[in-house]
């Protein structure tokens, strides 16, 4: 009887009903988001369409396409000014409030149980599904991981880093010497980086299991789709077409898993017999990579709820996606960068020799040192990640203190729930900040270096030395946000750094690159800054590498 009544009403609808009833229902929804939303005071200047609920939707409209206007217009108007300013932001979110530069040490000191971090990167990446478990916390080990044990260990993966790159070059741009090759700049960084990036992870031979390197670049790209549709629906409906979208991702991870499952269960058993002092493993070092820095320092730290295999691979998820979706935008606006830009000024050929001349003076494999000395390479990174932005903003934080928080410059309050944020283009493109700031100007930093020590000594001031030794790729301030900035910072630049680095030299070492006309423009979509994904380059190899 039951059954027959609902066919009965199922039929009664017809699709013209099932779509104004889905209508009705989105637009509620979008409606209930609005009210739900933090209140922000009319102290605040903004930017957009002002104030009001109309005006409101007419900035969730216009987000998509004038976002970066609205940010230059703010930075102009307020931030110079020393003045917080609010943006509207994309659908069914509150509008955030814009922190100028001069107040970067105020934000970013407070508490993390008043500004947070994690919950402002939680809800951009919508991680409760995204990375398969509900909760912000639940795969941050894997980040506290990284920022306990990547540093101090770059020395010792360096070797196995090296060998990754020499080997997946020649597969991504071929060794035919006699004829130029067109090859995807996109595809090739998405080729060369997961594989570095697994060598790091779990090690070899797994950085060169297709089958898993799929996988990982798959669920990467299931996370950036997902961020793309969650952000166009209202929050309510975020429990079912977040969990819906996420199917793909369990289905990449849990191929993956098995992949390395044996790896794991292997590397848990050694580590745990080792320990207990088997005399069997009196001479075995286990390999240093993420997964063995995992179970040492979880060991060291009591964690036994994350000493399994499961645990083990879920946590990496973050990992994984960090290191491969960053590195390879920064890779692809690197090598655009340099070859749009006026052969004259000679910017690959310096790259190249000083690559060459350093790498011979270390006795032909790359070491620590001998990376930290590319101070030109260095230099061109740096300014890529300038002039050339990943985001329009990397440095956020949510209020998550219940009684919100007031600032004391301007005297505003932000309630709880409610969103700050740095500026990132605008500060990179400040004229004020830098000269000809939309000019890549690839050595634009190492020429501070080499002036300073062109100096007599007693010239050189220690004021002077801090400010060469800020000027490395790796150092962040309120003037180059590209890794973000203060103990937030991304954990794994230092691995970016020299991963980038022997890229970019052996590329250059061993295959002639065509320069390009001009630079292919990037598209602005929202707060997404999205790359050119269509451009080829021409590459052939070199007779005889230098």
């Amino acid at each position: 009887m039951a059954n027959s009544l609902t066919f009965t009403l199922l039929e009664a609808i017809t699709l013209w009903q099932a779509a104004i009833f889905s209508t009705l229902f989105l637009i509620l929804s979008f409606l209930y988001d609005l009210w739900a939303q933090p209140r922000l005071s009319n102290i605040f200047p903004r930017v957009g369409y002002g104030n009001g609920i109309w005006a409101t939707f007419m900035d969730w409209a216009g987000y998509i396409r004038e976002y970066g206007k609205w940010q230059d217009d703010g930075y102009g108007k307020y931030s110079k000014r020393n003045r917080s300013y609010l943006i509207p932001s994309g659908l069914s979110r509150p509008m955030e409030i814009v922190v100028p530069r001069s107040q970067t040490k105020w934000m970013l000191d407070q508490p993390d149980d008043v500004l947070s971090s994690l919950h402002a990167l939680n809800d951009v990446l919508f991680t409760d599904y995204n990375f398969l478990e509900p909760g912000f916390a639940n795969g941050q080990y894997g980040i506290h991981v990284i920022h306990r044990c990547l540093a101090r260990k770059i020395p010792l993966i360096i070797p196995d880093l090296e060998d990754e790159v020499n080997d997946v070059m020649g597969v991504v741009f071929g060794t035919d010497t006699a004829n130029w090759k067109s090859v995807n700049l996109w595809d090739a960084w998405m080729v060369i980086v997961p594989r570095v990036v697994t060598r790091l992870l779990v090690g070899h031979p797994v950085s060169r299991n297709q089958a898993f390197l799929d996988n990982m670049v798959k669920f990467t790209a299931d996370v950036v789709r997902n961020i793309c549709i969650l952000n166009m629906f209202p929050k309510v409906t975020h429990p079912i077409i977040g969990r819906l979208l996420a199917i793909p991702n369990w289905w990449h991870w849990r191929r993956s898993y098995d992949i390395i499952l044996p790896i794991l269960e292997r590397r848990l058993y050694d580590m745990e017999h080792q320990e207990r002092g088997d005399p069997a493993y009196d001479n075995w070092n286990p390999p240093e990579n993420f997964v063995t820095w995992f179970i040492r320092l979880a060991k060291e730290e009591g964690r036994s709820d994350v000493l399994n295999p499961f645990v083990i691979s879920r946590r990496m998820l973050q990992v994984e996606f960090a290191a491969i979706h960053t590195t390879v935008l920064t890779g692809h606006s690197l090598i655009l960068d340099l070859l749009s830009s006026d052969p004259s000024k000679g910017f690959l050929e310096t790259i190249r020799q000083e690559t060459t001349n350093v790498l011979r003076e270390e006795g032909g494999r790359w070491t620590k040192q001998g990376l930290s000395r590319l101070y030109s390479t260095d230099s061109a990174i740096r300014e890529s990640m300038r002039v050339s932005c990943l985001a329009p903003s990397l440095t956020k934080r949510k209020v998550i203190a219940k009684e919100g928080i007031t600032n004391p410059v301007e005297g505003w309050h932000a309630p709880y729930g409610s969103y700050l944020m740095l500026s990132l283009s605008p500060i990179h493109l400040d004229s004020g900040i830098y000269e000809n700031p939309e000019e890549y100007d690839a050595f634009r930093f190492s020429r501070v270096r080499e002036e300073f020590q062109a100096r007599p000594d007693e010239e050189k001031t220690y004021e002077d030395h801090l400010k060469v030794m800020n000027m490395s790729m790796v150092t962040t301030s309120d003037r180059h946000l590209a890794f973000g900035h203060g103990r937030h910072a991304c954990p794994g630049r230092f691995f970016v750094a020299h991963e980038i680095k022997m890229i970019l030299a052996y590329l250059l070492q061993n295959w002639e690159v065509k320069s390009l006309p001009e630079r292919p423009k990037s598209t602005w979509i929202g707060q997404a800054i999205i790359p050119p994904f269509e451009t080829n380059i021409e590459v052939k190899r070199r007779q005889k590498p230098l």
